[in-house]
């Protein structure tokens, strides 16, 4: 037998220690319900469909789709810290909620036998969901406990984590482009701010972008006696809402937290903002949206 053969088989016996009689069940007769419906019959998920209520997600997971969901169950949202589900059901907080809800949400119907041949998954949030079958079947940090339920719509598999998208600090954190601007954030004690309910959008700087300031500038910067100045300075690559580029490029400036306005300038195809090209946009996170610049934005009353 061949290695890949004997993955093959070892998913296949995982997947059978997972599932449950609904999915020979679902095999064996055509799905009678779309995703919101089954799980609404679903005792176990009675704090999912009450967040995709929240989250006004209903007509969407109802719609054409194909959809794939990992379904949490009412214990997986019941590990959240005490409160957590509580405030994401309030309409103040309906992006992070959705923005939850999204990331446990995959394009298309993906079968548990098609899970053997994927390391990872796009969620319709945007960001990537791990897939891992070495020991048993897990899904980011979530072990899956049943596949395959069939619906008009698309497939349910549960979980019994509450998957969480990452926010801007850890996308930072985890991108080796911004090594500089995150050690900024800690020496500016604007980290707790940047992962915050927001939303926000960071223009971030990458490590080149910072090399292009004099070295001299940089490192006085992080020193503690001109926290105020550096953080004058990262607030003014933050704006309050989620401003996706296609907004953004219709816009003349944008208010920044620093107080003062960044200019907004389309030349040639490219954006530009206080001088900065944009280069990458709209990388989502759960707390907003990342645009990535080649250069500092420096505000008018430090310069």
């Amino acid at each position: 037998m061949t290695r890949a053969w004997m993955t093959t088989l070892a998913f296949s016996l995982a997947l059978s220690a997972v599932s449950f009689n609904a999915s020979a069940t679902a095999q064996a007769k055509p799905a009678a319900k779309d995703i919101v419906d089954t799980a609404a019959g679903n005792p176990s998920f009675k704090t999912l469909v009450a967040a995709v209520q929240a989250a006004g997600l209903v007509e969407t997971l109802k719609g054409k789709g194909p959809f794939t969901v990992f379904a949490p169950t009412d214990d997986a949202f019941g590990k959240l810290p005490a409160g957590t589900v509580d405030a994401l059901l309030k309409p103040e907080n309906k992006h992070k909620l959705t923005a939850i809800l999204t990331h446990h949400v995959v394009s298309g119907s993906v079968m548990a036998a098609d899970v053997a041949k994927l390391k990872e998954a796009t969620s319709v949030f945007g960001q990537k969901l791990a897939l891992d079958t070495a020991k048993g079947v897990k899904v980011g940090s979530a072990t899956v406990t049943a596949t395959d339920i069939a619906c008009t719509n698309g497939v349910i598999h549960v979980i019994d984590t509450v998957l969480i998208p990452q926010d801007i600090v850890e996308i930072a954190a985890g991108d080796g482009r911004f090594k500089t601007l995150v050690a900024a954030l800690k020496a500016g004690e604007l980290v707790d701010a940047l992962k915050g309910t927001g939303p926000l959008t960071v223009f971030a700087p990458t490590d080149d972008a910072f090399a292009k300031l004099p070295k001299e500038t940089l490192e006085a910067l992080l020193k503690p006696e001109n926290k105020a100045k550096l953080q004058a300075i990262l607030k003014f690559h933050v704006v309050s809402g989620s401003v996706k580029a296609a907004d953004a490029v219709k816009l003349k400036e944008a208010a920044t937290l620093n107080g003062a306005a960044a200019r907004i300038e389309v030349k040639d195809k490219e954006v530009f903002i206080a001088g900065a090209k944009v280069i990458i946009t709209d990388i989502p996170a759960l707390n907003g949206v990342i645009h990535v610049i080649d250069a500092v934005m420096i505000p008018p009353e430090t310069r």
